[in-house]
C-alpha cells in the first residue's frame, strides 16, 4: 500500500506534466536489449488462452496456471490475454519490482508465449489496493513491457493482429481506468472523461477498428460493458447510482465506440466466468468476463448481490478457472475450464461455438 505522502509526490507529478512512457501506440515502448520476445503465431487458426485478475502470486494462481500448462501440453495455445489486475494488491512501485516475477514470470513458466496485457484497477492504486486512482502507475506495467519475453504492453493501449498479414482476429487493448476509478482523477485534466488521453484513446479507436482487414474483432478491456456478477453493468458499477464512479462514462466509451464495432468484448474485474448473449442494446457484440485465475467471487463479499439479469449461455461464481478461444476464418468456438483448488484438477465446464 502506497502512503500519503507517496500518493501526492506521484499527483503532483502529474500536474507537473511529468513524461509519461507509452500513452498511445504511437509512444510504444521499445525491447530492451538482449530481451527476444516470443514471436507471435502466424497460422490463420488461433488458440488463445483468456485469463485474468491472476496477479495474487498465491496458492490459487499456481494452481489455476498449472491447469493451463496442463491444457497448453495437450492443446497449445498461440497466446493469452491478461485480462488486467496483473499486480495485486496495488500494482508494481517501478518495472523493476520483483513483484513482476512473483506474480507473473514464476507462475507463468512455460507458458512460453506472447500474453497481451491490459491494465486493471489494481494496478493504478493510490491509496487504497484497487482504488485506480493513480494512473501513472501503472506506466510501470508499461515500462516492463521492455524486460520480458512474455509480457506485451508497449502502451497503455494498443492493437495486434493475428496473423499480422490477412489478420484472423485484432485485438483491441483499451484502457478505461480513467472513466471507472473508484478515486476519480482530479489531479490533471489529462487524465479526465473528455481530456486528452481518453480522447487520444477515442480517436485512435475509431480509425484502427474501421481499417483493421480482420475476420474478428475483439476489444480486451480490464472493466466490463455488461456483466452478471457484483461489480455490475458500467453505469451501473458496484450497483450505485452515482457518477462517476458508477462507470456511466465507462459505459458511454463502450456505446459510442466498441459495441457493434466489435463481436466480442472480454474483461476481467468481476472474479466470474461468464458467457452472456448479445443483445439489441449491445447490437450484437458479445460480453465475455474471465476473472477467476485467482479469486472468486464466492470468497468476496457481494457488493452487488441482485446482479444485472443479462441473459447467459454460462455463468460461474464459486470456482477458478479460465476460458480458451478457438478462432478460425469463419468460426469461433469457446471453452471454459474450471479448476478444483483442493485436487488440482481440471475440466472442461462450458464449450460452444459462438460463431
Amino acid at each position: 500500500m502506497i502512503g500519503r505522502r507517496g500518493f501526492l509526490a506521484g499527483a503532483a507529478t502529474t500536474a507537473a506534466g511529468a513524461s509519461l512512457v507509452g500513452l498511445s501506440p504511437a509512444d510504444a515502448v521499445p525491447v530492451a536489449s538482449g530481451v527476444t520476445k516470443f514471436d507471435f503465431p502466424t497460422d490463420r487458426n488461433v488458440r488463445v488462452l483468456v485469463t485474468g485478475d491472476a496477479g495474487t502470486g498465491t496458492r490459487t494462481q499456481w494452481a489455476v496456471a498449472d491447469a493451463m500448462r496442463d491444457y497448453h501440453r495437450r492443446q497449445p495455445f498461440s497466446l493469452a490475454l491478461g485480462l488486467g489486475d496483473n499486480i495485486y494488491e496495488s500494482g508494481p512501485h517501478s518495472a523493476v519490482d520483483a513483484q513482476f516475477t512473483d506474480k507473473f514470470e514464476n507462475p507463468n513458466a512455460g507458458l512460453d508465449f506472447p500474453w497481451l496485457m491490459v491494465l486493471g484497477n489494481h494496478d493504478n492504486s493510490s491509496v487504497l489496493g484497487g482504488d485506480g486512482g493513480w494512473l501513472l502507475r501503472g506506466n510501470s506495467e508499461v515500462e516492463y513491457h521492455a524486460n520480458s519475453p512474455r509480457w506485451w504492453m508497449p502502451s497503455r493501449y494498443y492493437s495486434v493482429r493475428i496473423p499480422e498479414q490477412q489478420p484472423v482476429v485484432e485485438f483491441f487493448v483499451l484502457d478505461v481506468n480513467p472513466l471507472a476509478a473508484y478515486i476519480p482523477p482530479i489531479f490533471d485534466p489529462y487524465w479526465a472523461v473528455d481530456g486528452q488521453f481518453m480522447n487520444e484513446q477515442r480517436a485512435w479507436l475509431d480509425r484502427a477498428i474501421a481499417e483493421s482487414p480482420a475476420e474478428w474483432k475483439i476489444a480486451c478491456t480490464h472493466h466490463p460493458y455488461a456483466n452478471n456478477g457484483p461489480h455490475g453493468d458500467a453505469g451501473h458499477y458496484e450497483g450505485l447510482s452515482v457518477a462517476p464512479i458508477n462507470g456511466i462514462h465507462a459505459k458511454q466509451f463502450f456505446e459510442d465506440h466498441v459495441v457493434g464495432k466489435c463481436h466480442f468484448i472480454l474483461s476481467g474485474h468481476d472474479h466470474s466466468l461468464q458467457v452472456l448473449e448479445p443483445t439489441a442494446g449491445s447490437k450484437g457484440t458479445r460480453q465475455l468476463v474471465s476473472g477467476a485465475a485467482a479469486k472468486t467471487v464466492a470468497a468476496e463479499p457481494k457488493l452487488n448481490p441482485g446482479g444485472s439479469g443479462n441473459a447467459v449461455l454460462f455463468e460461474n461464481y464459486h470456482e477458478l478457472g479460465f476460458m480458451v478461444m478457438d478462432l478460425a476464418a469463419s468460426t469461433v468456438d469457446l471453452t471454459v475450464v474450471t479448476v478444483d483448488l483442493a485436487s488440482g484438477g481440471a475440466s472442461a465446464a462450458f464449450a460452444h461455438r459462438l460463431a
